[in-house]
């Protein structure tokens, strides 16, 4: 049986988190035995236990020996020796627990994880498969150089969500294109089911005070500047804006009252921010933020449209729960790697940051039912047809077995 160590950056509930998960899950029906390495902790942490064994990175500690004793080795010149000893302990200790040599293969999910990769000895026999979820903004936040010139330089196959994260790899980091495997692990049948099962759930929404009729326009996601939070806001400002004032007899057709949804925005200063925005402009009672929540297909399921408003995003999850749940996508050409799957018949692809596109293409599905309907089941179908989730384990278990023979 092969034994692999899979090493991630943390356990929150975000979708390269969430794939980790259900790939864990299936490889273990495989008969994979396995170990994972989490930087940090989350929410994710029980579900990630109930599967594999989990070693948690230390924390660092805020002293090398205490708070009074470290002023004095600052002075003494003797702090950066102290403090490298107990970096080593530390890693020392990790490995130990590890036992590294133990391990047939190291799959590590998420460029981001190369901070924990870079720490340890891995052996130089041992293959080592990079599952990529990250474009230039993510790495450039989450990565340092060396931490990922490391990991690459060390990667024996890289796997890319999309054909635009592989043109990423190959084109800005040089990685050879013939180790890159384009793969996206979705698993379509038990997130199926899981839609379906929130769709039977009471909806979530009576509790915000929306009209039975209203139409949702739907966001979903982490809150920061690459996902777009902010041109959402501005989007339901035009969208909301032309449907109330009627401009023309495409505004003029819709007659339910309009409500914008994000969900995945927690307490904080953006949030802050945004609620700004909202009441500058007069859209507190139809723009709604909620914070993250195991619960998102209660609501996710339940939009008309979803806009996904990313600067970046590779593939990301939210697509995929939005398409099963026969929801249909608008996004942002250049944007990532949602372009290859909406196309021209799952919703809509606008230009880069294209606001004024992408509130008509909004408006239109907004207006028209039966467009809403046919699109939404056309993206679901290419989801079903592009992605079984059995082919994608088989696959990658392939793959596997190929490079522990090598």
């Amino acid at each position: 049986m092969k034994k692999l160590l899979l090493i991630g950056h943390d356990a929150n509930r975000a979708g390269a988190q969430i794939v980790l998960l259900n790939l864990m899950r299936l490889l273990k029906q495989e008969g994979l035995s396995m170990h994972l390495l989490l930087g940090e902790g989350g929410p994710l942490l029980d579900d990630y236990r109930a599967i594999c064994p989990v070693t948690i990175w230390p924390a660092p500690s805020p002293y090398v020996v205490g708070a009074l004793a470290d002023k004095v080795l600052f002075k003494v010149g003797l702090w950066e020796r102290f403090q490298e000893r107990q970096r080593v302990s530390r890693q020392q200790a990790i490995q130990a627990e590890l036992n590294l040599d133990s391990f047939d293969l190291v799959l590590v999910n998420t460029v981001t994880s190369s901070r924990w990769f870079s720490q340890l000895t891995i052996p130089a026999r041992m293959p080592v498969v990079t599952f990529v979820h990250e474009l230039d903004m993510s790495v450039r936040i989450y990565t340092r150089p060396d931490e990922l010139a490391l990991l690459l330089n060390r990667t024996t196959q890289l796997l890319a969500v999309s054909k635009a994260t592989a043109r990423y790899y190959e084109r800005q980091h040089g990685f050879d294109p013939a180790r890159i495997t384009l793969y996206t692990l979705i698993d379509t049948p038990t997130l199926s089911h899981t839609v379906q099962q929130a769709r039977e759930q009471p909806s979530p929404y009576s509790s915000l005070g929306l009209p039975d009729n209203a139409l949702i326009v739907g966001g979903c996601g982490n809150a920061e500047w690459r996902k777009g939070n902010d041109l959402f806001i501005t989007l339901a400002r035009q969208v909301i804006g032309r449907v109330q004032n009627n401009t023309t007899a495409q505004e003029a057709s819709i007659d339910r009252p309009v409500h914008f949804v994000w969900v995945g925005v927690p307490p904080g200063n953006l949030r802050d921010d945004l609620l700004v925005d909202i009441r500058k402009a007069g859209l507190g009672d139809c723009v709604h933020l909620i914070p993250p929540t195991p619960e998102v297909l209660r609501y996710l399921s339940r939009f008309d449209v979803f806009v996904l408003c990313s600067r970046e995003d590779p593939y990301p999850l939210v697509v995929f729960e939005a398409g099963l749940s026969e929801v249909p996508v608008v996004c942002f050409d250049d944007a990532g790697g949602s372009p290859e799957l909406v196309e021209t018949d799952g919703g809509y692809v606008v230009p880069y940051l294209d606001l004024d596109a992408m509130s008509s293409r909004v408006i239109d599905l907004l207006r028209e039912p039966d467009l809403r309907k046919r699109m939404g089941q056309r993206l679901a179908q290419k989801i079903l047809e592009r992605h079984p989730a059995q082919q994608s384990v088989e696959t990658l278990v392939t793959l596997f077995e190929k490079l522990t023979r090598q």
